[in-house]
């Protein structure tokens, strides 16, 4: 019998942060597209005025693909990336 290899897909989206009036933006992703990342792994900084918000990843296993380019801005629930999480 066959092992299946079985992965499962994590995304992340902007947290409601309370910023009122103010455009958030992606400042810096931290991590590359296809690199390995831990679970808490700092892999994004958003910045809304002078405030700077750093996400984590919420799976160990690698960011497959990032939704939203440097400089663009987006809204709280947007998806921005997209992790496959270890086995």
């Amino acid at each position: 019998m066959q092992a299946e290899e079985s992965s499962r897909r994590e995304t992340l989206a902007v947290p409601e942060c309370g910023v009122v009036g103010m455009p958030l933006r992606v400042s810096l992703w931290l991590v590359p597209e296809g690199a390995a990342v831990m679970e808490g792994d700092r892999v994004v900084e958003l910045v809304a005025g002078g405030a700077t918000i750093d996400l984590e990843s919420p799976v160990s296993g690698r960011l497959v693909v990032q939704l939203a380019d440097e400089d663009e801005t987006v809204t709280a629930g947007m998806v921005i990336a997209e992790f496959e999480a270890d086995s």
